[in-house]
């Protein structure tokens, strides 16, 4: 009786050991699981920050306003490209644009414009010359193609120093040419409509002493000439009061 109560009491003991070493290994799988989770996730963020750090890097040593003129080759090249859709349709890009521009957009745009770059009329060569230059300057669109041409076919000359004979060699294309002859056939459009000096009228009133007196009195007519018609018709007759 005696060996039987000690063969209960081991069995009771085993079995109570038993279920305390199975949650004391579970314990320790779930922690070296969520060990090996965090461990997961540093490797992530360590990555994650390195890529950042790097793209910053790039974004740094790049120029202030690449953002600016990234957006604006985007643009035109999207405009590019609906240009030659337009004319593959065989429609009108211009009056396709404005078909997709509101009232407002338009009127604001035009105010924008005019604040920007207002056009003051002529003031001097230099400033007729630095308006050109700019209007010159805004209708290039760097063609990457013929440049990355053009640089495999100089090699070493195509950046050239005091040694360098390549000065003079360079042939401009049709399209080059072609462009150039459409700017100076607008240049001489234009020209044509600038306001030429008027012929003299020997009938009209002598009412100067000499040119610049001329151009005072008929910016003063311009300008007060209805207010003053019927004092001026007094005076003639000699009427007035």
């Amino acid at each position: 009786r005696n060996g039987n109560c000690l063969y209960w009491q081991a069995s009771a003991a085993t079995t109570e050991e038993e279920p305390t070493e199975t949650t004391a290994s579970q314990k320790r799988e779930a922690r070296l699981r969520k060990f090996r989770e965090l461990h997961f996730k540093r490797n992530e963020a360590r990555k994650l920050n390195h890529q950042e750090v790097v793209e910053e890097d790039k974004r740094l040593k790049l120029p202030a306003n690449w953002e600016a003129k990234k957006a604006r080759l985007e643009w035109e090249l999207a405009e590019d490209q609906k240009k030659k859709d337009c004319a593959a349709r065989g429609e009108n890009y211009d009056r396709v644009k404005l078909l997709e521009i509101t009232a407002d957009d338009a009127e604001r745009w035009e105010r924008k414009k005019k604040k920007k770059n207002p056009d003051t009329g002529f003031a001097g060569y230099a400033e007729a010359q630095f308006r050109q230059y700019q209007r010159l300057t805004k209708q290039i669109r760097p063609d990457l193609e013929s440049y990355e041409k053009q640089r495999e076919e100089c090699g070493e000359d195509f950046h050239p120093t005091s040694n360098s004979l390549i000065y003079g060699t360079h042939a401009p294309t049709k399209e080059g040419v072609d462009r150039m002859v459409e700017d100076v056939e607008k240049q001489i459009e234009k020209r044509a409509k600038y306001s030429r000096r008027r012929a003299y009228n020997d009938d009209a009133d002598i009412d100067y002493i000499n040119e610049r007196n001329a151009k005072f009195n008929k910016k003063a007519e311009r300008f007060y000439g209805k207010y003053t018609a019927e004092i001026k018709q007094n005076l003639e007759r000699g009427t007035a009061v």
